[in-house]
């Protein structure tokens, strides 16, 4: 990584956000279809999708998107690991230390929706 994105906060709370925002690709793709069905809301689905058929491009290519998903997920983990180690400054001790805790419950929260899509898309429809 470039030594001036390696001190940059903003660039790693960025790349937090956008592992969370890739998770939510695959709720889209693959959770939120699935629990739909699954309680009986078949109708609700089709009109879903009736209104919003780009969703099915992301249910088809749904090994692309958890893949996208979890590789950006993996440069959020090499970000927080990195800033883990840095110390922050002695004047913005406190905005330094909040932006770590966000960072971390983002990244925490992209894992869960991440491995509960996962197992919507790819454990869910070989048990039923």
């Amino acid at each position: 990584m470039l030594p001036a994105l390696k001190e940059n906060k903003l660039f790693q709370l960025f790349i937090s956000w956008l592992g969370l925002f890739g998770s939510f690709g695959t709720l889209l793709c693959c959770a939120i279809p699935s629990t739909l069905v699954l309680l009986g809301f078949g109708a609700t689905m089709a009109s879903f999708l009736g209104n919003f058929p780009q969703l099915i491009w992301l249910s088809e290519n749904k090994g692309f998107v958890f893949g996208f998903s979890f590789f950006m997920l993996g440069l959020s983990y090499v970000g927080q690991k990195y800033a883990a180690t840095q110390v922050c400054p002695i004047d913005k001790k406190e905005d330094c230390q909040s932006t770590k805790n966000w960072s971390k419950l983002i990244f925490w929260t992209s894992i869960g929706v991440n491995l509960i899509g996962a197992f919507y898309a790819f454990i869910l429809p070989r048990i039923l």
